[in-house]
């Protein structure tokens, strides 16, 4: 009896030193990446944008190419932790440049891009876009580099170095990381860390337009983060602006852009954590959201991914979308419905001209 009860005490001690170690490992490996970081621009243009000419911005959050149609998210309710393989990654990057190209935007905001990453099998998405969109200059913001983390304990997600993209068809000046807040509790180490990028692009008038990409956080429930993080993205819309430069704010907000999606898309009214209402009145005035035309289009940004996706059962939503300066005149914007099949997004599109303001 002794020895099996010693043997007991031995496995225990084993295993809380293994949980020990783990533990110390995620939280000692934990960092923020700096604000205010300058970043590398690959310049492939020397053009600068025009007033009065009309252009096209495109934002896409690809999900890391894990997320087709049939795909469920551990963290939504679902299954799944990783993408179902390597060639479903690919398959899923093949179709995001196939989507850009069909659209051919000239300004184009991607999010959720993994550079290396244990749920999307390795594969350097940023260098695929780079690559296969040769006509575009381009820059990468890191968002976060995470621990390997060991959850779900049976298929756990792993480590992720992921970001979020910005090319162009023309040159760009200059680019710029600024940190935004989040949680300082336990739910850090999950809901990673997030960063908004400012590429500044020439104008033919002498002004700059400064493009803004935008991932705010999905899975927080402390609405003070959210407020400061809203806060941060609208103050620096304002700098901006208040420099003289035209302004375009693109991507996934992690908010419901329309405010009444659940009536739009005929949902339950219940909201997610990446659903609450965007906070319109707090738009700094200098600046307006762009949704003409897309409640009557009926067609959604983003899915629930706590179910295989199907047309009119699936939870669906806005999250995505674009604001502008005042100086921006905008022409139209939609959505190509790409009907999920790579991502639990689907690109929203921008046409828009610069007024000539001098």
């Amino acid at each position: 009896m002794k020895k099996i009860i010693k043997l007991i005490l031995a496995v225990v001690v084993v295993l809380l030193l293994i949980i020990g170690g783990y533990v110390g490992y995620v939280f000692g490996s934990y960092h923020r990446v700096p604000d205010n970081q300058k970043l590398a621009v690959v310049n492939r243009s020397n053009q600068e944008l025009r007033v009065g000419k009309s252009y096209k911005a495109m934002t896409f959050n690809i999900g890391y190419g894990s997320y087709p149609h049939n795909y469920t998210f551990f963290m939504d309710g679902g299954y799944y932790s990783r993408a179902f393989s390597k060639r479903s990654v690919e398959q899923g990057m093949n179709a995001f440049v196939s989507a850009v190209k069909s659209e051919n935007p000239d300004l184009m905001l991607f999010q959720e891009v993994d550079t290396d990453g244990d749920r999307s099998h390795h594969v350097n998405e940023y260098r695929w876009l780079s690559q296969n969109l040769p006509a575009y200059s381009h820059v990468f913001v890191q968002n976060y580099d995470s621990a390997y983390l060991f959850y779900p304990i049976t298929r756990p997600i792993g480590r992720a170095k992921s970001g979020i993209v910005t090319l162009t068809k023309t040159k760009m000046t200059n680019s710029t990381r600024y940190q935004l807040p989040i949680d300082t509790n336990l739910s850090k180490i999950v809901d990673l860390d997030r960063a908004i990028s400012v590429t500044r692009i020439p104008v033919s008038n002498g002004k700059t337009l400064s493009l803004i990409n935008v991932h705010l956080s999905a899975f927080t429930k402390n609405q003070k983060v959210m407020n400061a993080q809203l806060t941060k993205v609208f103050n620096r819309m304002k700098t901006e602006a208040r420099n003289g430069n035209y302004v375009i704010v693109g991507g996934d907000y992690n908010h419901d852009m329309l405010q009444n999606s659940p009536s739009v898309f005929h949902t339950t009214a219940k909201r997610l954590s990446w659903t609450h209402p965007f906070p319109v009145a707090k738009i700094p005035h200098e600046f307006k959201l762009v949704t003409k035309g897309l409640r009557q289009a009926e067609i959604p940004s983003v899915r629930n991914n706590n179910m295989v996706y199907r047309q009119g059962k699936t939870y669906v939503s806005f999250a995505d979308g674009f604001i502008v300066s005042k100086n921006v005149i905008p022409e139209k914007v939609h959505v190509k419905n790409l009907h999920f099949a790579h991502s639990d997004h689907n690109p929203v599109v921008l046409n828009f001209k610069l007024a000539n303001n001098r």
